[in-house]
């Protein structure tokens, strides 16, 4: 694993696995590509770690990585991380997909446009703190149903920025006694009690281009890669202005060069 905070990133919306994934690749690119698919988030998939795992060099590595970079795999990058106390701090990423992704995804995905992924597991984290509830209160155990009706409530909350201990405090705090309608109670705290909406905060990010690393807008890296390691010209770029100095000196000289052919004038 790498050092926490850095390492694997999944990106978003990916489709279900399948033994056909990565199919339309090389053998070794798609080796290596079913191998990083598995790996946790937060796994270091850096060139020099896989080579201790992997059959592979670090310099085959290294061009298999870019080839599943321009395949729509992997982007690597920085993005800007926000603490609680108000400061961030920029940190090195690696995004894999599963499903191959083309440019403009990446750049949708680069600005937070990117749609959330849509597939949940069978028991969401919401269905499952309140089917634990019951452990913290008695008073509030719940059925099935209950639980499945009331978990998009609790899900509210979690997208508003809440935790799970937020949740039990809200719901368990001051209970009445008796409480005759345990589903009944919850959905009301849930509902009286969401916390508002924070402000929408889109990522800071940054991708990078594969062979040199020189940090770019997405549309200038497709395929992972900038210009000049595509091997294309670079566009020429417009001279440079003068300086204050010489633009004086050259007004003195284009003046004394007016008063030098008034002069020829009045003599000839």
């Amino acid at each position: 694993m790498a050092n926490p905070g850095y390492g694997k990133r999944s990106a978003p919306d990916q489709l279900p696995r399948t033994n056909d994934d990565f199919a339309q690749l090389p053998r070794r690119e798609a080796a290596i590509a079913a191998y990083l698919d598995r790996l946790p988030d937060g796994a270091d998939i850096s060139v020099k770690t896989l080579a201790k795992h992997l059959p592979y060099g670090q310099c085959a590595l290294g061009t298999a990585l870019n080839h599943l970079q321009e395949a729509g795999h992997l982007r690597r990058g920085r993005e800007c991380l926000a603490a609680d106390d108000g400061s961030s701090r920029w940190i090195t990423r690696s995004w894999w997909s599963r499903t191959a992704r083309d440019d403009d995804w990446w750049a949708a995905f680069t600005r937070g446009d990117v749609p959330k992924q849509q597939q949940r597991p069978t028991r969401s984290r919401a269905h499952i703190l309140l089917a634990a509830l019951g452990r913290t209160a008695p008073v509030l155990s719940l059925s099935q149903t209950d639980c499945a009706t009331l978990a998009p409530l609790v899900s509210d909350w979690f997208e508003r920025g809440a935790s799970e201990d937020d949740v039990l405090r809200a719901l368990t705090a001051g209970l009445p006694t008796p409480v005759h309608h345990p589903a009944a109670l919850v959905r009301n705290r849930l509902t009286s009690k969401l916390p508002p909406s924070p402000a929408p905060r889109p990522p800071l990010r940054v991708l990078e281009c594969a062979n040199c690393g020189a940090p770019g807008r997405p549309e200038s890296l497709p395929g992972g890669r900038c210009s000049a390691c595509r091997g294309e010209r670079a566009p020429a770029q417009p001279p440079a202005p003068l300086s204050a100095p010489t633009v004086h000196d050259r007004a003195a000289q284009i003046r004394a060069a007016m008063s030098q052919r008034r002069r020829e004038k009045a003599h000839a």
